[in-house]
């Protein structure tokens, strides 16, 4: 009988029944680890289970926070104020559960931990190795979540690739830990390429068995395989897969190319993966899957009786996961709306007086998206008076909504050279300044504005009908805020503050109350919109942009 040792102190420690699944992928990146697990999830979920997903990144950086959006895709955020991987996003979207800080480790979280311990003289003189002292920590972690009593089921996804230099303490973390659990407690799903040949005509099976292989030279033997496909695997192969890759057949599994991520558990119901989880953990199998809600969502979601053309003005628009949970926002929000909404991505830097009728005339409505730096800037503001001036509906998002706040200045106020302290930090009327928490602040990474914080709305406003609330809760990143010496302005001039900090008055949300819809947030709405509860910002911009539309047809 194998005892858990709770993280945290407790008066003593209790039997672990919480039973682990550990997603590992092989062959090639980018195979779609976080959406396999978070459809597992779903699926366990629809049965009654109660159902977490952690991510394990292998690499060196503490958090993706510092890292380029180009690199990495979205950074995102957590309640807690943790920043993490972009497939936290995918897991909180799939399950309608908030994920934390334990939710998402690093590599460089691992080893700061215990070189912190051995500087406290915790290992007693010991010399600090990957083994046993970093593949402890990566178990610690790991169990992090099931010892709290919270979870039935913890689904572990491993970063990276099997084979990998940086993946193998968490491989051997892993190898230890079902070897501990025991076989009813633990098991291994591999994701796997089975990649087609055009000219051959068929599908070539020894990617996979080599990345098998390569998993059990580390110890670890893959429990179930989910073989990516652009093709049927026909039952030959799958048979063929099973006697060289030490699996049954009914462990094989198809993840073939989809239309949406959506269709996805209901794909991996149809292969029998929940079934297959279930019995090789020794779990009941009772009770179907109820997924009416999320079916009727995709019923919605194909099925649109209209649809929209929506501007997303960024500067890492290049790379479709920089403003993911933006673009499943809008898939959320359009299947509330019951229309299709074609978001068109524009890149900032190339909008100027010459461009901005030829890009922005075909639209429906804009947003205006986050970032950091002065690239683009100016092809932010442009695009916002655009919307201003022509009546668009119009959603500014952090970064965004410093920039209506810009342009609105200049613009309607007259202050030529307002601008934000980020972009001059010699500007004479600084409408958007660097937060005073921030000021003396040097290191980069985790030091912003971060988290969930409270917003109290201003009765009447636009965004008081939509949240049907007088007090509101979002999350937030950023370190430059509205200037609350412009604001009497502003307002004046027609620009409202209609959202505001209970604690510290900062200005979280502005309107312009003459224009038909026009509102910018200083927060995130997109990090908490699921399939089960779109958010109610994206669904009211949605909503405008869809009968802004349909007047102008």
């Amino acid at each position: 009988m194998y005892f858990c040792i709770p993280y945290r102190n407790t008066a003593k420690a209790f039997m672990s029944t919480t039973k682990y699944i550990f997603v590992t992928g092989g062959v090639s990146s980018s195979l779609g680890k976080g959406i396999i697990a978070a459809s597992l999830a779903k699926l366990l979920q629809a049965r009654g289970y109660r159902v977490t997903i952690q991510k394990l990144d292998p690499y060196i950086n503490v958090d993706p926070g510092t890292l380029n959006p180009y690199e990495h895709g979205e950074c995102y955020v957590t309640d807690d104020g943790a920043e993490t991987d972009l497939d936290l996003g995918h897991y909180e979207r799939f399950l309608n559960r908030p994920t934390s800080q334990a939710n998402n480790v690093t590599t460089g979280k691992i080893y700061q931990s215990v070189i912190e311990k051995e500087r406290r003289g915790e290992f007693l003189g010991k010399t600090v190795q990957v083994i046993p002292h970093i593949t402890n920590e990566i178990k610690e972690r790991i169990q992090l979540l099931g010892n709290n009593g919270d979870y039935d089921i913890v689904i572990t996804e491993i970063g990276g690739t099997v084979g990998d230099i940086e993946s193998l303490p968490y491989v051997e973390a892993v190898r230890q830990l079902k070897w501990e659990l025991g076989d009813d407690n633990a098991l291994v799903i591999h994701l796997t390429l089975v990649p087609y040949l055009s000219a051959a005509g068929e599908l070539k099976t020894k990617p996979t068995q080599h990345s098998v292989k390569t998993l059990m030279e580390s110890g670890v033997r893959a429990d179930i395989l989910v073989c990516r496909t652009e093709h049927e695997l026909s039952d030959d192969l799958r048979r063929k897969l099973a006697q060289f890759c030490n699996v049954k057949q009914e462990a094989v599994i198809q993840s073939i190319d989809a239309s949406t991520i959506y269709d996805v558990p209901n794909m991996m119901l149809e292969e029998g993966l929940d079934k297959v989880t279930l019995e090789k953990l020794n779990l009941q199998d009772t009770k179907a899957p109820d997924l009416t809600q999320w079916n009727q969502f995709l019923e919605r979601h194909k099925n649109p009786k209209g649809e929209v053309r929506i501007g997303l003005i960024g500067k890492y628009v290049e790379l479709q996961d920089s403003y993911k949970s933006i673009l499943e926002a809008f898939i959320h929000a359009g299947a509330e709306n019951e229309v299709k909404v074609i978001v068109e991505s524009i890149h900032s830097e190339y909008i100027n007086a010459k461009t901005i009728g030829k890009k922005l005339a075909k639209l429906d409505g804009i947003l205006v998206a986050p970032g950091f730096g002065e690239r683009g800037i100016e092809g932010k503001v442009a695009a916002v008076q655009y919307a201003r001036e022509n009546n668009l509906p119009f959603l500014g998002i952090c970064l965004g909504m410093q920039m209506a706040v810009i342009e609105y200045s200049r613009n309607v106020l007259g202050l030529k050279d307002a601008n934000s302290t980020e972009m001059s930090a010699a500007t004479d009327n600084p409408v958007i300044n660097l937060m005073e928490d921030q000021k003396n602040v040097t290191d980069k990474g985790g030091t912003m504005r971060l988290g969930s914080w409270k917003c109290d709305l201003k009765e009447g406003s636009i965004v008081s009908k939509i949240y049907k609330s007088k007090t509101i809760e979002e999350r937030h990143r950023h370190r430059y805020e509205f200037n609350s010496d412009y604001r009497d302005q502003l307002e004046v001039a027609g620009m409202i503050a209609t959202g505001t900090n209970p604690e510290t008055g900062l200005v979280e949300i502005v309107e312009i109350p003459s224009h038909p819809w026009f509102v910018g947030v200083q927060y995130h709405p997109e990090y908490k919109s699921t399939v089960a509860n779109p958010h109610p910002l994206f669904v009211a911009f949605v909503k405008a942009v869809h009968e802004h539309s349909l007047k102008n047809e």
